[in-house]
């Protein structure tokens, strides 16, 4: 894949449509998800024409989910998805780093 192949293909990846999902209606109510989106890349290449011709490059994403937007009688309210995971890694942690000031005091 040329590096021109790489950068449009980039460009298609790193959309609105990553970010915002595809809206679902279900009674009257409009769900839009939305997510959180990282990404990256770089690419290089000999241009002194001499072969085997060597260029390369990448990219990478990572998105995750941040909530969503709800549309409900013309009113838009914000939803934030609950990453059960996350926060019990941070009452996990709240926990070790109060026993080990309370075993310090002791």
């Amino acid at each position: 894949m040329k590096l021109g192949q790489v950068a449009s293909a980039a460009r298609r990846i790193f959309s609105a449509r990553l970010v915002y999902g595809e809206p679902v209606e279900r009674d009257g109510t409009i769900v839009i998800p939305a997510a959180a989106v990282f990404g990256g890349g770089g690419g290089g290449g000999d241009d002194t024409g001499a072969l085997p011709v060597r260029e390369g490059a990448g990219f990478g994403v990572l998105a995750r989910p941040v909530g969503a937007f709800v549309v409900r009688d013309g009113v838009v309210t914000w939803v934030p998805a609950v990453d059960v995971t996350r926060l019990g890694l941070a009452a996990a942690l709240g926990v070790v780093a109060l026993a080990k000031i309370f075993a310090k005091r002791g």
